[in-house]
């Protein structure tokens, strides 16, 4: 990034995004213009797309878009596994000013049925693995017109993709947005547990590619990206769809579990030279026998690390194993992607790395005062990839939102030599498998069993120092403790709140510490957490 005597910045990208400025015309056409139609785009296990194949899937999807008379601004869902649909949705989608919404295909149908009625989406685009479990909920979403089921064939009431494509118009123009127009949502779940719609412009996606997938990543048009992380998280948005498509680049995309089998067969088929994951992947490759030089791809020379905080442990291991730095860093579906990060040059295991240029970072006290070196505060970010707000939450937006400034609600502190050390949540939250966890979603879940009087859950941390849920549960007289009932319980939970949510401990209590007005405190079970462990490794 430059800035010219009259103020104003240039990038290897071009100028920032200002006024009349769509998205979709510049990760996908503006490769058909500089020659690059024929160089790969994208690949998943069964296809792949060229960019001058990407640019006219686009271009149908979003005159299809337009022919069910689904207009600018309105919304639709994206409930789609990781293949060349998901990118020809969300780009096919920006080019009709319509917005789309990426959602966790892993949540439980209610859920999904929470955010299309929050999001009052008027058609959603379905992977055919995933239809039955929203059909559970359609009946139930009447702003919900359409549904489009990717393949050639589609179940009764809903569209079938393809026919879709090949009777719409590939020379439809671009809809006129503006660079600080919404471009899409993703949602972000709540202290509540209640998900918060996240509100991102199409500047916002420029401004990450510029800042981190060039400023920090470097990226070039022969890199090869593969991401573990999934492109309805930001943090896969932008690893696997923007970063590669700012510079002409190509991904590989991947619809299942990655399990560590699965990455390691990806990295040895593909090659890729970048590789996204997060810690608890990284921990789970290192116990593969076979990891090697590389994890398998002679053309590696960079991996990434983000939603959770990167064990200095694990990092090390992974370069002395594979001979490449794993890059630790935060990001936020708020910022859209990672704002404060370790760079090539500049890394230290251990810690979050110093604030990516183009972002200035805070930690503060609970007046908002910089606290000093060495202290711990919370950690505010400014920078221009920052979202308009959160939909329907105003006071949640306020909070969030301040000015230039966007709460993070991780606490951090910063030491001497200016790197930054990751402390936890300023609330009860955590992270697990880089997903954002809400105790209070995982605590409702566990007494929706009929043996549970009460529970309460927090976040502690495995043998490879990852962050997972335990539980403290308080049976109902009739009910007596067993490792029977700890496994029925979990599989309970992976049913009703998500795979990743269930509790890899339970712990039965008799009673759990509150306040004298009956709030749960989790803090007190943190604590004793915490001297238990400890003595733990004293004995």
């Amino acid at each position: 990034m430059t800035v010219t005597a009259d103020g104003t910045t240039t990038h290897r990208l071009g100028e920032p995004p200002a006024g009349s400025w769509n998205a979709a015309t510049f990760f996908v056409y503006r490769h058909l213009e500089e020659g690059r139609g024929e160089r790969l785009a994208f690949r998943d296990p069964t296809r792949s797309l060229t960019y001058a194949a990407l640019a006219e899937r686009v271009a149908r999807f979003a005159d299809g878009l337009t022919t069910l008379g689904v207009q600018r601004e309105q919304r639709i869902a994206l409930l789609l596994l990781d293949t060349v649909d998901f990118p020809v949705a969300f780009y096919g989608a920006l080019h009709a000013g319509v917005v789309p919404v990426a959602i966790n295909t892993l949540l439980p149908a209610e859920a999904w049925h929470t955010i299309l009625a929050d999001s009052r989406a008027v058609a959603a685009v379905v992977s055919p693995a995933l239809w039955p479990r929203l059909a559970e909920v359609r009946p139930r979403l009447p702003a919900l017109r359409h549904v489009i089921v990717t393949g050639q064939e589609a179940p009764d009431d809903t569209l079938a993709l393809e026919p879709l494509l090949a009777g719409a118009r590939a020379d439809r123009p671009p809809a006129d947005t503006h660079a600080d127009e919404v471009a899409f949502w993703l949602y972000s779940s709540g202290s509540t547990g209640r998900p918060k719609g996240v509100r991102h412009v199409h500047a916002s996606l420029w401004w990450t590619a510029a800042l981190y997938g060039c400023g920090v990543l470097n990226l070039e048009q022969d890199d090869l990206c593969f991401s573990a992380a999934k492109l309805f998280f930001a943090y896969g948005l932008g690893n696997a769809m923007t970063f590669p498509l700012a510079v002409g680049a190509a991904s590989v995309l991947w619809p299942e579990r990655p399990t560590p089998e699965a990455v390691l067969a990806i990295l040895r088929e593909h090659q890729p030279s970048l590789f996204f994951g997060v810690p608890t992947l990284y921990a789970a490759l290192l116990a593969q026998p076979e990891l090697g030089p590389g994890a398998g791809s002679k053309r590696l020379r960079l991996c990434v690390s983000a939603g959770e905080a990167l064990p200095r442990e694990v990092g090390e291991r992974w370069r002395e194993r594979v001979g490449v730095d794993i890059l630790d860093g935060i990001g936020s579906t708020e910022m859209l992607h990672i704002f404060l990060s370790n760079r090539p040059d500049a890394l230290r295991y251990g810690t979050s790395g110093r604030p990516v240029p183009g972002y200035e970072c805070r930690v503060v006290d609970e007046d908002g005062r910089d606290v000093p070196r060495g202290e711990l505060g919370e950690l505010w970010v400014r920078g221009p990839s920052a979202a308009e707000g959160y939909w329907c939450q105003r006071e949640k937006s306020r909070r969030t939102f301040l000015g230039e400034w966007t709460r993070t609600g991780d606490r951090y502190r910063v030491d001497e030599e200016g790197w930054y050390h990751y402390a936890g949540r300023a609330d009860d939250m955590f992270k697990v498998s880089g997903i954002w966890v809400s105790p209070f979603e995982v605590e409702s879940a566990l007494m929706a069993h009929p043996a549970v009087l009460e529970a309460a859950v927090i976040g502690r941390a495995d043998a490879n120092g990852l962050i997972k849920p335990k539980a403290f549960v308080v049976l109902r007289e009739d009910r007596t403790p067993s490792a029977a009932l700890a496994d029925e319980l979990k599989a309970h939970v992976k049913a009703v709140a998500g795979p990743w949510k269930y509790p890899r401990w339970i712990e039965f209590v008799d009673q759990l510490p509150k306040t004298a007005t009956g709030k749960i405190q989790r803090f007190r079970l943190r604590e004793r957490e915490r001297a238990a462990t400890a003595g733990e490794r004293a004995g």
